[in-house]
């Protein structure tokens, strides 16, 4: 048998994607921090914490061991954005495994991207990031869904996504990386503010301006970080944006939608497992485009609703009587 693929982080997304990569009798480990999980996937063959109802396949195995992935060669690490530096320091990433970043957003301290996190951390390991329009229940199910997987390196990317491919996931290949983690980035406090608009009653119109502005606002911001604007023009950039701004599905898009009936951001998050990653990106990504010199008003808006300084009104108030510009 071959050795298994590793899966580091077992949440909906981490689940879903062990889901897929053993459809087609692959081993697959995933490692879990949270020791309930661990028996369940391995005794029940299921992650009721995370993506309930999904029966998994019974050559996934979990282990609570970071060790325990030593002998994968491939690791997709899952884990949030907000512990990844400290979810690879505790692992066996001496043994150089290509690592798969599939987290999506930018560090709090440092403002830096997934990658720049992986290469301080693991500088010997091959990187690649999977970003795109896929939400886990779905991937998990089976149905079509097409990401970018984003590698410097053109071999390498190639072999991955072979790797990944199956019938209904379809890796598109890119040697963007930047530009594929900061579309999957800037999405999530995107959806964040269509959920606001539709939480608030604000409209249709209102929810297309967001998107449309909101593009703008990404792609500004991505070419001042060195990103192409085709990238995010592309599946992991506008793909994902459509996506997770239309969908209750989204995580990200629901907890807006909770602040545009009034509720605190605190409440908004209260008894959630799952991590709704635009809300530690807000106030991140408002930092990184001014020191970027980038003006992003509606990321602007979503970071002042999460910390609570304005509310719905102000910040409404505030985009809509911005001077008026060509487009």
């Amino acid at each position: 048998m071959s050795a298994p693929l590793a899966i580091l982080g077992a949440g909906a997304w981490g689940t879903a994607l062990a889901q897929t990569l053993a459809a087609d009798d692959i081993p697959v480990l995933i490692w879990a921090r949270e020791p309930e999980v661990v028996r369940a996937v391995n005794q029940a063959h299921e992650n009721p914490a995370f993506l309930p109802g999904v029966p998994l396949h019974a050559n996934i195995r979990a282990t609570g061991l970071t060790g325990d992935l030593a002998s994968c060669p491939v690791w997709l690490v899952v884990t949030p954005a907000q512990h990844l530096r400290a979810t690879l320091a505790e692992s066996p990433v001496a043994h150089r495994p290509t690592l798969i970043l599939c987290a999506k957003g930018i560090e709090a301290r440092s403002l830096a991207l997934m990658s720049d996190i992986a290469a301080q951390v693991a500088p010997a390991s091959p990187l690649a990031v999977l970003s795109g329009p896929s939400f886990a229940r779905e991937v998990a199910e089976g149905k079509p869904t097409a990401v970018t997987l984003a590698c410097a390196d053109a071999d390498c990317g190639e072999r991955l996504a072979r790797t990944l491919a199956r019938p209904a996931f379809r890796p598109y290949w890119s040697d963007d990386v930047i530009g594929a983690e900061i579309g999957g980035a800037v999405k999530n406090v995107l959806a964040i503010a269509c959920g606001v608009v539709i939480g608030a009653g604000l409209g249709e119109n209102a929810r297309a301006a967001v998107i449309a502005r909101g593009f703008a606002e990404m792609t500004r911001f991505g070419l001042a970080r060195g990103a192409r604007a085709e990238t995010l023009a592309g599946l992991s950039g506008l793909g994902d944006l459509v996506l997770t701004c239309g969908s209750t599905q989204s995580r990200n898009f629901t907890l807006g939608h909770a602040l545009g009936q009034g509720q605190s951001a605190t409440q908004a998050l209260a008894g959630k497992t799952s991590v709704a990653e635009g809300a530690a990106t807000a106030p991140v990504l408002v930092r990184a485009a001014q020191a970027a010199g980038v003006d992003m008003p509606i990321a602007a808006a979503v970071a002042a609703l999460l910390t609570g300084s304005a509310d719905v009104r102000a910040v409404t108030d505030a985009l809509l009587s911005r001077p008026l510009r060509a487009e």
